[in-house]
């Protein structure tokens, strides 16, 4: 995991906690070096991007194209060309899953590899994508950290058939130095921000770096003085690597900030122990919170995390306030409808 610091003291718009920053990646020299290799294309080839206007192919690759991603147009004019059958089954329209599932962990130039396509440069501008933002939750407060913006980033890399890949705006983060300049944005959250009221308790529940704006929320409660109880559910495969900001949660806990902490390593027991489990265990106590008010939180992947979330406040609900199966679906959609169930997934 990195934590990175954006200087913002310069910017116009101001931020606050629970608000994300959009940042504009750049495609890795070597992965751009590597599409052009397998389509056989000349980087210095001039070509037109929109509204960009005329620049170096080799430019508009790094600057404004998507080319790691395999998205279904890619797959379809590769298999247009290639007459592929496999290709040819995965696109029909009951095949989506499978298509999901094979896709996984390629990107484009595995596919370019497996499956050469010769098109002109301008072919293949009609068929990609536009390099888009990224969006990571801030993890700090500005009334904290005034003209900083602070982002948790954890650098996708992995091998795919024993070639390495990396993700493209994770590892562009973590590769910059002290300095370099890099285009973000600010996007506003008006339905994700800690609680206004100072004494309402707060769960957040954020493993891995769905941990992010659940700092940035404590400090501004630290900051405002709010007296309402707060209660952190965090979870990641081990506590020797992956314990995010291990001192200062534990500093917030030792001095009352955070009322309550429960972590879960998946890994550093033979049973895998995750959020849901540690909530359904406390289910007494946080059906106890809740009923004083508290104001949950869920930030992190969307399937199966906050999926299994969702299951495990329906069982708690169930369990502790004696509702069939209906009645605690119904009491977990009317949190949500009176914006006290706030999720920040994907």
């Amino acid at each position: 995991m990195r934590q990175i610091v954006f200087d913002v003291s310069d910017e116009a718009a101001s931020y606050e906690a629970g608000d994300a920053l959009g940042v504009w990646p750049r495609n890795n020299d070597q992965l751009v070096d590597e599409w052009l290799s397998v389509t056989g294309l000349n980087g210095q080839t001039p070509v037109e991007v929109g509204e960009h206007g005329l620049m170096s192919l080799r430019s508009a690759l790094t600057e404004r194209i998507e080319i790691a991603h395999i998205s279904r147009d890619l797959v379809r004019f590769v298999q247009e060309r290639t007459g592929d059958p496999k290709l040819a089954e995965l696109l029909r329209p009951e095949n989506k899953a499978a298509l999901s599932n094979w896709t996984w962990g390629r990107q484009s130039i595995d596919l370019l590899a497996q499956l050469p396509v010769y098109a002109s440069a301008h072919e293949w501008l009609r068929v990609l994508k536009r390099l888009q933002p990224r969006l990571y939750s801030i993890s700090s407060s500005p009334k904290e950290c005034p003209g900083e913006a602070h982002l948790t980033v954890s650098p996708v890399r992995y091998n795919f058939q024993g070639v390495p890949r990396r993700g493209v705006c994770s590892t562009y983060l973590a590769d910059r130095s002290p300095g370099d300049r890099v285009a973000v944005y600010l996007q506003p959250s008006s339905n994700f921000r800690p609680p206004s009221e100072s004494e309402t308790p707060m769960i957040m529940i954020g493993p891995g770096t769905g941990i992010a704006p659940f700092r940035g929320f404590l400090q501004e409660r630290r900051a405002l003085g709010h007296t309402g109880p707060n209660w952190l559910f965090f979870g990641e495969q081990h506590a020797e690597t992956d314990y995010y900001y291990r001192d200062e949660i534990e500093k917030m806990h030792a001095d009352g900030l955070l009322t309550e902490l429960d972590l879960a390593f998946s890994r550093d027991q033979q049973e895998k122990v995750y959020v849901q489990h540690l909530m359904r265990k406390r289910g007494a106590e946080l059906w106890s919170w809740l009923q004083d008010g508290a104001q949950l939180y869920v930030c992190g992947s969307a399937d199966p995390m906050a999926k299994d979330v969702d299951r495990a406040l329906c069982d708690i609900a169930a369990e502790h306030g004696n509702l069939d199966l209906d009645e605690a679906k119904d009491y977990v959609q009317s949190l949500s409808a009176d914006k006290r169930y706030h999720r920040d997934v994907y």
